[in-house]
Formats: C-alpha cells, structure tokens, sequence
C-alpha cells in the first residue's frame, strides 16, 4: 500500500504539472477531439516501459553523459517548434483533418521520447525508489504496485485534462477557439526554447 501511495503521489504530480505532452493533450483534444487528447496521455505506457527497464544501466548512464542528453534535448525542442508551428497555423472555419489523421500516439510517443523528463525522473528519481522498494522486504509486488499507482494517476491525470478540455471545447466560440490554439502554440514554443536552452548548457562546453 505503501509502495502504491508514493507510486501515486508522483504520478499525479507528474500528470498534472504543466509540460509539453500536457499541452500537446489540449492542442489534439481541441483540434481533434477529446479520445485523441487521450491518445497522447497513453503516450508514456509505451515510451516508459524501456525507460524503466533500462534505467539503471542507459538512463543513469545518460544522466552523467550531458553531451547525449543534450543532443536529445535539442531534438526535442526541433519536434516541439514542428507542433508549435501546427496550433498557430490553425484557422477557424477550416475543414478539420479526420481523426485518422491526427495521429495524435505517434505524437505523444515522439514527444515524451524526446523529452529528458522521463530520462531524468527515472535515472534520478524513479529506478532508485524502484529498487528500494523491491529491496526492503517489497518484492516484486511492492515494485509493481509502485509502478501501477505511478501510471494509473499518470495517465489518468492527463486523460482527465483531456475530457474537461473536451467539455469545455464545444463552448468556445470559432475566435476564441483559434485564439487557445495559438496560445497553446506559443505555449510550445516556450518549451521548445527552454528545452534549447536547457541543451546549449549540456553541449557548451
């Protein structure tokens, strides 16, 4: 039980914390719809998983290696201009894509998978109490109660974002709708800019 509140407790702070997958869950849920939002919130079931299994060998490995960190930081401020570009192109009264086209979990893959977050908390934060936890007394089901509590508010939190956003979506008017969907834009830009910034102190020697 133990395992499964701190699990918990991270994964909903994680959820909820304002970051580029979270914007990138508004931008494909207004654009698109509320279960193409939630496909981007599922993005770190399938980007996490090797992450986890590898994070005490490549993620810490990573964490000490700053000229690798930075040149995946600085991939991933490329991918965030790219979306960026996407939301403040956006005009009210054009024809929207079909939802086949969103391709809103190839999106959310490419950006957690660019994104040091993830490689960070793991190699830092998350394979660590991962271990302590199986090695107290825990076992493999404390350790996989961690892991359940820490995904289940994870995602949840983020697909929760994606049905109020939902919600509230369909109330905007076609002004206001492109007017959110710029400012998500610049939203991403902003990260893509600390993401640069966070790399150029990573490459710089």
């Amino acid at each position: 039980m133990s395992a499964a509140l701190t699990g918990a407790a991270l994964g909903l702070s994680a959820g909820i914390s304002p970051g580029p997958l979270l914007a990138l869950v508004i931008v494909q849920t207004l654009r698109y719809g509320v279960r193409e939002g939630a496909k981007v919130a599922v993005s770190p079931l399938l980007t996490d998983a090797p992450i986890v299994l590898a994070a005490l060998a490549l993620t810490a490995g990573l964490a000490d290696r700053p000229f690798l960190l930075g040149l995946l930081t600085l991939c991933g401020a490329a991918y965030l201009v790219w979306c960026a570009l996407g939301s403040l192109r956006f005009r009210p009264g054009a024809e929207a894509p079909a939802p086949a086209e969103a391709k809103s979990l190839r999106k959310g893959v490419l950006a957690n998978l660019l994104n040091p977050s993830p490689y960070l908390f793991w190699g830092s934060v998350g394979a660590p109490l991962l271990a302590q936890t199986w090695n107290t007394g825990g076992g493999w089901r404390a350790a996989a109660a961690f892991l359940l509590g820490f995904f289940s508010c994870l995602v949840g939190a983020k697909v929760l974002v994606a049905r109020l956003t939902g919600r509230l979506g369909p109330l905007m008017g076609s002004p206001a709708y492109a007017l959110a969907m710029r400012g998500l834009g610049l939203m991403l830009l902003g990260y893509a800019g600390w993401f640069a910034f966070t790399a150029w102190g990573l490459l710089a020697p």
